[in-house]
């Protein structure tokens, strides 16, 4: 764990891996921090190949939890109780005790087929789409259980899945439209999202709403951080950014978190909802700001990103509760 100045703002960024080898986080709807702020699930490949990892928040240390041969770093996720992971290694669908002494196989993507997305529901139910074999663009959303593993609906080119959170719901895109339905399959329903392109989506942690980035068709135009209501099916726009690459909420939305775009200011940056204003809080200056993805733990105290400006992709932290309060432990 290496502290130090950021050039450009002075506030105290924390490096938490080695740049001399590659590690980042998951995808930033999944379950990755511990509720007590105490770990953070991630992937390095400092074994040789990448593996995940669990690294102690408050000591530094970090413990490797997988021997896969092709892990899917997207698809790291806590389990809902916490005492196991959930990864994709090629086409087997693992659990891996927390410990590290037990790993066994919940489920096999079919030969021919792919796997894209992955999310886990309260219940422990993990749901993923699943391309159809002989199937041009078309992917079945799977429902993977305990006892059981059994497709839900089929729909065009499913590639990102997410639980609402508290709600027995999950939000999907397909051909580059979102989409909300029951986690039986029942009640879909297309939502009608800005027209337009559409950037990062992530629910909100209480799941009222999604937030997304609105991306207009002429590059001199701003990005805009937007809020769809589900039930209410009303959508408006939260503020306009600095050219937002990726975005995320903290503990109860009052706050956002973004890795800016630009080469001339390569900045991980807050945004208020209350004043509609950004705060600059350290440069990231990667070579890809999608890498960068800044999120919130959830006592929404500091912001976790990931850049490869001193070697190779590492995650580093910079504290925020000099402009952000805390939230509770289980965010929203």
């Amino acid at each position: 764990m290496q502290r130090y100045a950021d050039p450009a703002t002075e506030l105290q960024v924390a490096r938490l891996t080695d740049p001399a080898f590659a590690s980042g986080m998951t995808a930033p709807h999944l379950h990755q921090f511990g509720k007590r702020g105490d770990f953070l699930l991630h992937w390095s490949d400092r074994a040789g190949t990448r593996q995940a990892f669990t690294l102690d928040l408050k000591t530094g240390g970090s413990r490797q939890l997988t021997d896969a041969a092709a892990l899917d770093v997207d698809s790291l996720s806590l389990s809902t109780d916490e005492k196991s992971a959930y990864y994709f290694d090629g086409a087997a669908l693992n659990e891996t005790s927390l410990s590290g002494s037990h790993t066994h196989s919940l489920y096999r993507v079919p030969e021919g087929a792919d796997h894209k997305g992955m999310t886990v529901a309260g219940d422990g139910s993990i749901f993923f789409a699943e391309s159809v074999a002989g199937a041009k663009d078309r992917s079945r959303l799977m429902r993977i259980g305990k006892q059981h593993a059994a497709p839900i609906l089929e729909d065009n080119d499913i590639d990102l899945v997410m639980v609402r959170p508290k709600q027995a719901q999950l939000a999907y895109r397909s051909a580059g439209g979102m989409s909300l339905v029951n986690l039986d399959g029942s009640g879909k329903r297309q939502l009608r999202l800005e027209p337009g392109q559409t950037g990062e989506v992530v629910w909100t942690p209480s799941g009222r709403s999604l937030i997304y980035l609105h991306v207009p068709d002429d590059p001199k135009q701003l990005i805009t951080l937007r809020e769809h209501l589900a039930d209410e099916e009303s959508d408006s726009e939260i503020a306009k950014t600095s050219q937002f690459a990726t975005v995320s909420a903290n503990g109860d939305s009052s706050v956002f978190t973004g890795a800016s775009r630009g080469k001339a200011s390569a900045y991980v940056l807050i945004l208020l909802r209350v004043t509609r204003r950004e705060l600059t809080l350290c440069e990231h200056r990667a070579s890809d700001a999608r890498m960068v993805s800044p999120i919130f733990p959830p006592d929404s105290q500091s912001v976790f990103f990931v850049s490869d400006r001193h070697g190779k992709s590492a995650v580093y932290r910079v504290q925020v509760e000099k402009f952000v309060e805390a939230t509770g432990e289980e965010r929203g």
